[in-house]
């Protein structure tokens, strides 16, 4: 409306003017300011461009666009401001003329480009990467020249980085900012550095990005490899502590990202130095040295692996791993002391020396063989200590006689040495026995013994009545009731007869099969005589003997062996003294005794036995107990001589296998019949 109402008062006062004064010709307008937004001078992916219009008097503009060929493609009229135009499709430079116009009278036209690109560039072509790259190390990729080029030209390339193939350096899918464009370096492209990266597979995205920003359809990956870790080298064949030989060491790499494959002279390789000379070199992940000589030895190992990650202290590199291995090649020195100990001569002591690594703590023996014997030396249970070998010798249970012996003792290197000299070159021998012999008498009873020697004569039974004294000549068998404890004692003297007084002496009692108990050991003193006493406890059948187990100075003895026979209880009797001919039978009953001793689930046999005053017995029957040892039988007296007759009657356990008690006989008891 605001237009209209200027116009109308434009065309009065035109009017009046034509009335007053002669017609004039129209002004001609001025040149027109017009800018492109987004610049004349930069390609647009998009064919929609803005004109604006600068310092434009409210007069009418025009334009109208001409392709490269100068045809018209586009024409607007009657615009007082901006203009928002669509050019055609077709990529290229286009020509806008504006121009403003007064009535019929056009100004001077207003040429601006209009640079218009939508089409995009062929992919990049980035070349692979080398290898492996060393975590320290700057990374960088290689993009080639483009190709098949747009009207826009190339910008340059833009890149991007992450752990996954196939994603886009750039936000929109079609194209790329200015911002996003990493190598703005044109269509000849370049090395791009992209600074170090994370451990790992990278991938290096990468797309060619047109003068008007539009990007190629393809992205274009380079995988990445970063290496930062150093390989892991471990050193085999090195022994804990000394070696007696020589050694063969083995460095072996490993290397978890890119690895220790051999790969020419710039690859992977492990190396091994020692003592600081020149190292021993060998491509890929195992190298080998020998260590030679006495003494220590420095040990130093490392490797490169397929990034050139290495640690061999050079170049500000981190100082190799190393390890120090010791060698001791001679032998150590082992002597037998110069003389026995008075006290304690069954010790035999050698020294151990060795100048370099010293003698072994844990290997060593002693031992010993007859005098000029060819047979094997017999090792000795042997203490090892630093420097010295210590072993106790039984000489108590080797036969009299010479003995030599020998030493073999160890460095901690594992050298050996083996001797059968003492430290003054004399030959280690010694003559058995060592120590002060003893004698050991052993016997039944006590200090004293009665014992009575019987015999029958001209039926008469005559005893002569004995005192012994000495324990050796009394029985060396004895036989007891069951229940009863039995004395034993002895006499431990020196060879010479001098008594041994304040000594201990263990009494073995050895029980027959059966018995609960199958052995029993009582220690006793000496007397300041050498006697010794002791009293056996009642039990079963037994084998006695004494021992003393020696001393420092002085030799183990026994003495001789005992039999102590137990007989077995048994108890016997009659329900009467008086049997009826034809009658009532009597029952005759009893038990077997059976102290530390068990009667089997099915008894123990038991013989009855009779016999007439002045007669010899015999058995008339064999019954069985219980298991606790209880028998009864039930006897008829049918036999009409058997009036007036007294009878005696006795029950007889007897022997048995497996039973600990000798035979054992009851006391008889008398029925008479009626």
């Amino acid at each position: 409306m605001t237009r209209l109402r200027s116009a109308f008062f434009v065309l009065l006062a035109a009017a009046a003017t034509s009335l007053a004064t002669p017609a004039a010709s129209p002004a001609v307008p001025p040149p027109v300011k017009v800018t492109v937004d987004g610049g004349e001078e930069s390609w647009h992916p998009d064919n929609g461009f803005l004109l604006e219009l600068r310092e434009n008097p409210d007069r009418e503009a025009h334009c109208l666009v001409r392709d490269s060929g100068g045809r018209v493609v586009v024409r607007e009229e009657e615009f007082w401001n901006d203009l928002r135009i669509n050019l055609p499709e077709q990529p290229g430079v286009y020509t806008a003329e504006v121009w403003l116009s007064e009535g019929a009278v056009a100004g001077p036209r207003t040429n601006v480009l209009l640079r218009f690109d939508n089409v995009p560039p062929a992919a990049a072509r980035p070349l692979p990467s080398p290898g492996w790259i060393q975590g320290a190390a700057t990374a960088a990729v290689q993009i080639g020249s483009a190709q098949l080029q747009p009207v826009s030209g190339i910008r340059g390339f833009a890149v991007s980085i992450d752990r996954f193939p196939g994603r886009s350096p750039c936000v929109s899918v079609d194209r790329c900012t200015v911002a996003e464009t990493d190598l703005l370096s044109g269509a000849a492209g370049g090395p791009l550095s992209l600074g170090r990266l994370p451990q790992g597979i990278n991938y290096a995205h990468i797309v060619a990005v047109s003068g008007s920003g539009m990007r190629s359809e393809a992205v274009e990956d380079v995988e990445l490899r970063v290496d930062g870790e150093l390989p892991q080298v471990a050193l085999s064949g090195a022994p804990q502590g000394w070696s007696n030989r020589p050694l063969r060491l083995t460095a072996t790499a490993t290397d978890s990202q890119s690895g220790m494959a051999p790969d020419g002279p710039a690859g992977p390789f492990t190396a091994i130095a020692v003592d600081g000379g020149v190292p021993s070199v060998a491509a890929g992940g195992s190298v080998a040295a020998v260590v030679r000589g006495d003494g220590a030895h420095r040990v130093e190992f490392y490797a490169r692996d397929a990034a050139g990650n290495v640690a061999d202290g050079q170049a500000f590199s981190a100082p190799p791993a190393s390890a120090t291995v010791w060698i001791d090649e001679g032998s150590p020195r082992v002597a037998f002391s110069k003389s026995q100990d008075p006290a304690e001569p069954e010790r035999i002591e050698a020294a151990v020396s060795d100048p370099l690594s010293g003698p072994n703590r844990a290997q060593g023996s002693i031992a010993v063989r007859p005098e000029g014997s060819q047979r094997p030396f017999e090792p000795i249970p042997t203490t090892v200590t630093a420097g010295r070998l210590s072993a106790l010798w039984d000489s108590d249970a080797y036969r009299p006689g010479g003995y030599e012996f020998r030493a073999t003792g160890y460095d901690a290197a594992g050298n050996q040495t083996s001797t059968e000299r003492r430290t003054d070159g004399a030959r280690m021998v010694l003559a058995n026995p060592l120590k002060k012999t003893v004698a050991l008498e052993f016997g039944f009873g006590a200090k004293q013994l009665v014992w009575h020697r019987c015999a029958r004569a001209r039926g008469q039974l005559r005893c002569h009545r004995h005192l012994i004294e000495a324990f050796d000549p009394r029985p060396a068998r004895r036989s007891v009731p069951a229940g009863r404890g039995v004395p034993v004692g002895g006499r431990l003297a020196s060879q010479t007869g001098s008594p041994l007084g304040g000594v201990p002496v263990e009494i073995v009692e050895t029980f027959e099969p059966g018995a609960a108990a199958t052995r029993r050991v009582t220690t006793v003193q000496t007397a300041p005589d050498g006697s010794f006493l002791a009293h056996l406890p009642p039990g079963p059948s037994r084998e006695v003997q004494v021992g003393f187990s020696g001393s420092r100075l002085l030799s183990r003895a026994s003495g001789r062996r005992l039999k102590l026979g137990v007989r077995t209880a048994i108890r016997m009797r009659a329900s009467s003294g008086n049997a009826t001919i034809g009658g009532g039978p009597v029952v005759f009953s009893g038990e077997v005794g059976h102290f530390e001793a068990a009667i089997p689930s099915t008894g123990r046999p038991v013989e009855l036995q009779f016999r007439l005053p002045g007669s010899t017995w015999s058995e008339f029957r064999t019954v069985q107990t219980d298991a606790q040892g209880r028998f009864r039988y039930p006897y008829s007296f049918s036999d009409d001589d058997s009036r007036g007759v007294r009878f005696e009657f006795r029950a007889v356990a007897p022997s048995q296998p497996g039973w600990p008690y000798e035979p054992g006989i009851s006391r008889p008891v008398a029925v008479t019949g009626r």
